[in-house]
């Protein structure tokens, strides 16, 4: 159980130094791709998760996830319980390395980009804020990615490799098609962890953290996904 949780551990900080990290390159001055756009962003993180797969094998690294496959019986609550907090701190020092990666371009950045942008190199924000609405596309596009995860698990487990890579397609697909809204979290660990980072971090010009959307809509939302993928993939898919 404890190489399991340094899995979850480790493998959650690097897939938070691909994403953080590629959101820092683009939105930073004086980074070598600042301005890179979306379509960058999004290809970085689809491929982060994919090298995360690939280096740690059967992980999880989404609370969201943990949660169906203790829904289906695979897993226990303490198990889900250890998983879900290792993964968040994992989160968190994930987010702390990409600080001290970028640490002279934040310096630089401090005073000439919003504080609310800064903020969101870290956390997800909705681009209207409309948080019922928020809450549907965040649990809608959970259900998505976890049933299509499970799915390609299942009919892809006797072809090496394909895990790994269809889960970062996925990824890949449901950033464009689904996070122009709410920044597609999907994982509480994913948000919370840097939230928490950037609460922490020494900045001179800070904004709120805004726990509020954070643990409401990436906090709970995810967890409703969850639910309904755990429902669909045994009494539809059959899986």
């Amino acid at each position: 159980m404890i190489h399991q949780l340094l899995a979850e551990f480790m493998g959650t900080a690097l897939m938070i130094i691909f994403g953080v990290g590629v959101h820092a390159d683009e939105v930073l001055n004086r980074t070598k791709f600042h301005g890179s756009g979306h379509i960058f962003a999004i290809t970085t993180w689809g491929f982060g998760i994919s090298v995360v797969l690939f280096v740690f094998g059967d992980v999880f690294v989404n609370p969201a996830m943990a949660f169906a496959q203790l829904l289906l019986g695979k897993i226990n609550v303490v198990y889900f319980l250890s998983v879900s907090v290792v993964e968040v701190l994992g989160a968190i020092v994930g987010s702390l390395i990409v600080y001290v990666m970028y640490a002279d371009q934040f310096k630089l950045s401090e005073k000439d980009i919003d504080p609310v942008i800064v903020r969101n190199i870290f956390s997800t924000a909705p681009a209207i804020r409309n948080l019922p609405r928020n809450f549907f596309v965040e649990a809608f596009a959970t259900f998505v990615f976890l049933t299509s995860v499970m799915a390609i698990s299942a009919r892809t487990e006797d072809v090496p490799g394909m895990l790994p890579l269809g889960v970062g397609f996925l990824v890949w697909a449901i950033g464009m098609g689904m996070g122009g809204t709410t920044g597609f979290a999907m994982n509480l660990a994913r948000d919370l962890g840097p939230r928490i980072a950037y609460t922490i971090l020494p900045w001179k010009h800070r904004t709120t953290s805004d726990f509020q959307y954070g643990l409401l809509v990436p906090g709970i939302a995810p967890f409703v996904g969850a639910v309904a993928a755990a429902l669909f993939v045994k009494y539809y898919l059959g899986l």
